[in-house]
């Protein structure tokens, strides 16, 4: 089992590889996610839907392409993916101490697994949790950013309250009668916010994510562009809080909203996939970062399906 072992601290993470070429992505979960629940996304950017088990040669990047030690880069390879389970969740070390759970930390973790696999950069892409870990990544070390794609993300601290309303209530109240686990399973559908959720260790990553000017300054002047994916009926992050840091980002930043709620990567993934790979495009062909971003006028769900058609039509005949 692919496992990157930190001898420092003795925290093991566990990690799958998919795809294969000389664009790098690192997938970065969010809240009690594992590796897996980036399935959409690994099918739509690699094609792939088995892990590479074997272990593969140390990679270096060099201007956003990763290619095997002594390989030249080849423009219109395909990309490869890395996901793995953040720790405290599936095949990774699980500290019990609270305090071994913030951002920092987990972003720490995601820096040596770039170092483990040889990446000496990659494209970075985190949802929810995951995206709060991703931005602190990219502060800490924004030399080894491609390109930041944040889904569902908030700025952390009271920002994950969910949006208490009437839905929201009615909500909490059944979950509270809820008698068998199947009745408390429907209600965790609809809301993604469990008793698990609120036990579990990562949550205090959240609680006590903040972003300073100083790291958010970082990545405004760092040269990559950032995308920032929400979906309009999340009631967990509420998307306010995405446009809010949208704005913070600016010039480099570009808000999608799309329809659905926490898991828009789910519910949307053609859209999702879309708006990445338009990253991961914009990037290799190096956009000024004021043709990039856009807050007033968002594309439609219509507009960007139509788009997806459009492109998956063009694969299709090239």
């Amino acid at each position: 089992m692919p496992y990157c072992d930190q001898s420092s601290n003795g925290i093991r993470i566990f990690y799958r590889r998919c795809g294969h070429g000389s664009t790098k992505v690192l997938l970065i979960i969010g809240l009690a996610g594992t590796h897996d629940s980036w399935g959409p996304q690994i099918k739509g950017l690699t094609g792939a839907v088995e892990p590479n088990d074997e272990e593969e040669a140390p990679t270096e990047t060099v201007g956003g392409e990763s290619n095997t030690l002594g390989e030249e880069v080849r423009e219109g390879d395909g990309i490869e993916v890395c996901c793995f389970d953040n720790r405290g969740v599936g095949r990774s070390s699980v500290p019990t101490e609270k305090s071994d759970y913030t951002t920092t930390i987990m972003a720490e973790d995601a820096l040596a697994l770039l170092d483990h696999l040889g990446w000496k950069n990659a494209h970075v892409f985190g949802h929810s949790m995951g995206a709060m870990i991703a931005c602190k990544l990219a502060a800490m070390a924004p030399d080894r950013i491609c390109s930041l794609a944040l889904l569902n993300v908030t700025g952390g601290g009271f920002e994950c309250f969910p949006k208490i309303d009437l839905q929201m209530l009615s909500l909490a109240f059944r979950f509270l009668r809820a008698k068998t686990p199947e009745q408390r399973a429907m209600v965790d559908l609809e809301t993604h916010y469990t008793k698990e959720y609120l036990d579990e260790c990562q949550l205090n990553a959240c609680w006590t994510h903040n972003m300073t000017s100083k790291e958010l300054e970082t990545i405004r002047s760092s040269g990559f562009l950032v995308t920032i994916i929400h979906g309009r009926d999340d009631i967990i992050a509420q998307l306010d809080h995405a446009r809010r840091l949208a704005k913070k980002l600016q010039p480099v930043a570009r808000m999608v909203e799309l329809h659905g709620a926490h898991l828009v990567s789910h519910e949307r993934p053609e859209e999702v996939n879309l708006a990445l790979m338009e990253l991961i495009k914009a990037s290799k062909s190096k956009l000024e970062p004021e043709e990039w971003s856009h807050l007033a006028e968002s594309e439609s769900d219509e507009k960007r399906a139509d788009k997806y058609e459009s492109k998956r039509d063009t694969d299709l005949v090239t």
